[in-house]
């Protein structure tokens, strides 16, 4: 990265700020302000997070928000309610009060003499599916949004489930807020209110898991803030960014396809990161990128952003299979909408021999029922710590799944879209999960996975509505492949893995189903791009100066697989430590560490276990907090039972405990 210290204009920093809204609570805010000669009125960037300004977000803020300051735009980063030094309590993510704080925020930019009453909203993550939900209340004043590696559903696309199935990582992230929310305020920004303000926030936190398990199919606990509920709501010009090693990729095509208004969609090879600090490489100059949008959307200036071609993807090679990449090869290319002329649907079929790319029908029935813990090397769901966190060698997991090979590709093969499967089964219990896996197979053996996908049975044909599985009856089901990008090559064979299991992906479904391809026509669509590469249309990546730190610890993220020879128990742990860091401007030290182990027995559903542990320590010479978080999981054929518990401490002295005991009913058709 370029660090760019000298901009068109100077920037002026106000450290911290409240903002007041209108039931009294304050958010705080950290604003950076150009200056100039005489008086003058700028657009305002809105990035709206309850991840802590003063230490959470701090380090990427100082690369981006001065440097877009430098440009000509008034930098805003305010923290929700119930975070940092902002007053109130977050009782749930993506709430409607989230919603209603945020337009009283930007009713509060446009009021201020340094603003031009023109506002635009930036975000990842959390920020960039709130930045879609602000679009979608239409404020005034609101008329642009980069969204980043965000979803427009939050029940299909989020953390909570895939396909109706529960992602083991709902739980982890509950246990991530509960610990980020118990965070102190700092006291050199609130003085001797933070005490207070601390404790009241520590007796209010809310235990997320319960409340996200309460809800398990698409009900309107989840439409609420799903903007794929109305995509013509949003009239600002929307910016949908995200990345291939990245959860959140699949709204970006969809609101590239639907959104009515004006777009733009970008997709690189990326994990969870904004494109100029990510990884896997190339990284790109996002920042220039996001001011020719905020220059044409918030300056009205011509400079052509939006005569290009509205979708740009990275094109990934296939490597060999490693947790995680430094760089990726590819190729980028351009795409008029979607879907697009250059897209084609190639239909294989899953017969008696294998992949094969005409109609040939299965003639037999083929039985397959994974262990439980199959889906060991498929990578965890969303990679975000910088850790081993990818899909690896998936040769292992094929061997306990039903799988269909190609004949070795011909020529090169690249593939941009999603891969939808349309099967005929039957299982022989009423309940089952169907994970998908597309993967290429190298020359020499090795298995790469390109795409997935999950689906509950009893949720096959509604997400929000069940529909019971008989057992022996046959079902017609069309399982939609996550997004990919990739140039798979000449020699490679396709294969299509069908299992019943992926752990610690998903919980397992309650019985341990066998399922049954039915004779008949078994079909997949493969999304064929047959357009042109074109030259990397990015800069290279900028930031401003960063934020002085001194490291105290470095980062040590691990992931490891056990097994206990005896019992069969295998276990999975993961360590995300984010290391150690003193802010050298404030003083500031930051202390966070998190250990996830989950297990299960290979042959019982009922034997899985979830332990999430969570250690946050911050402080100076004079002071300092640790609070300890604690989540365990189990369930049975009919209750999944929720055991959390956090204590915090100051200067060594226990000043909070709390314990949830939830149990919460498992979904049955």
């Amino acid at each position: 990265m370029d660090v760019i210290s000298q901009f068109p204009y100077r920037v002026r920093e106000i450290e911290h700020c409240l903002i007041p809204l209108s039931d009294g609570t304050p958010l705080a805010a950290r604003i950076w302000l150009p200056e100039s000669a005489g008086p003058q009125r700028f657009p305002a960037i809105l990035e709206y997070l309850p991840y802590r300004k003063r230490d959470g977000t701090a380090l990427r803020d100082s690369l981006s928000h001065p440097w877009m300051a430098g440009q000509g735009y008034v930098c805003v980063r305010v923290d929700m309610r119930g975070s940092g030094e902002s007053g109130g309590l977050l009782e749930d993510e993506y709430s409607l009060r989230e919603q209603e704080d945020a337009l009283e925020v930007i009713d509060w930019l446009c009021r201020q003499p340094w603003c031009d009453g023109r506002v635009g909203m930036m975000g990842i993550s959390w920020g960039g599916i709130n930045s879609l939900q602000l679009a979608a209340r239409r404020p005034r004043a609101l008329k642009a949004i980069i969204t980043l590696c965000s979803s427009d559903d939050r029940y299909a696309d989020d953390i909570h489930f895939k396909g109706g199935c529960l992602l083991l990582e709902s739980l982890g992230w509950s246990a991530t807020m509960l610990s980020f929310l118990a965070a102190p305020p700092d006291p050199l920004l609130l003085g001797e209110a933070w005490r207070q303000r601390w404790q009241e926030r520590l007796e209010a936190m809310p235990a997320l898991a319960g409340i996200w398990l309460e809800h398990q199919v698409r009900d309107d606990y989840w439409r609420q803030g799903s903007v794929c509920e109305d995509y013509g709501a949003i009239e600002a010009a929307v910016y949908a960014i995200g990345g291939w090693g990245d959860a959140y990729r699949n709204a970006v095509p969809r609101l590239l396809q639907q959104l009515p208004g004006p777009k733009k969609a970008l997709v690189g090879p990326w994990i969870h990161k904004y494109p100029h600090i990510a990884v896997p490489a190339p990284a790109i100059g996002f920042l220039q990128e996001a001011r020719r949008w905020w220059d044409h959307w918030l300056k009205g200036i011509d400079n052509g952003v939006m005569d290009e071609a509205p979708g740009t993807f990275y094109l990934q090679d296939v490597l060999p299979p490693r947790a995680c990449y430094r760089e990726r090869p590819g190729a980028w290319v351009r795409t008029a909408g979607w879907p697009d002329p250059q897209l084609r649907r190639r239909v294989f079929s899953l017969g008696e021999a294998g992949l094969v790319p005409e109609r040939a029908d299965l003639e037999r029935p083929r039985r397959f029922c994974s262990p439980v813990t199959t889906g060991l090397h498929q990578g965890r769901y969303c990679a975000i710590w910088l850790g081993p966190d990818g899909p690896t060698d998936q040769r292992r997991d094929d061997a306990h799944s039903l799988c269909f090979d190609s004949a070795p590709l011909a020529e090169p093969l690249r593939l941009l879209g999603d891969a939808r499967l349309d099967l005929c089964l039957s299982a022989d219990r009423p309940c089952g999960h169907l994970v998908a896996r597309l993967n290429a197979v190298a020359p020499d053996g090795q298995v790469t996975q390109l795409s997935y996908g999950a689906l509950n049975l009893r949720l096959r044909d509604d997400l929000a509505e069940p529909t019971p599985v008989v057992p022996g009856e046959p079902m017609r089901v069309v399982l939609v492949l996550d997004q990919m990008g990739w140039r798979v090559p000449a020699g490679y064979r396709l294969r299509i893995a069908l299992g019943t299991a992926s752990f610690p992906l998903l919980w397992p479904a309650p019985e341990l189903a066998t399922l049954t391809l039915l004779p008949g026509p078994q079909r997949v669509e493969l999304p064929a791009f047959e357009g042109e590469e074109a030259p990397c249309p990015f800069e290279r990546p900028q930031g401003a100066v960063p934020e002085a730190l001194e490291v105290l610890r470095e980062p040590g993220p691990r992931r490891t697989l056990e097994e206990d020879v005896a019992s069969g128990e295998v276990r999975v742990r993961i360590e995300d430590d984010l290391g150690a860091r003193r802010f050298l401007d404030h003083g500031l030290w930051v202390d966070q560490r998190c250990t996830e182990t989950y297990r299960a027995l290979p042959w019982d559903p009922l034997s899985v276990r979830a332990d999430i542990r969570w250690r946050s320590c911050t402080g100076r010479d004079d002071w300092r907090v640790e609070v300890d978080t604690r989540l365990q999981v189990q369930a049975d054929a009919r209750w999944f039972y929720l055991e959390t518990e956090q204590v915090a401490r100051l200067d060594g002295q226990e000043v909070h405990r709390a314990h949830w005991h939830q149990r919460v009913a498992r979904f049955t058709a």
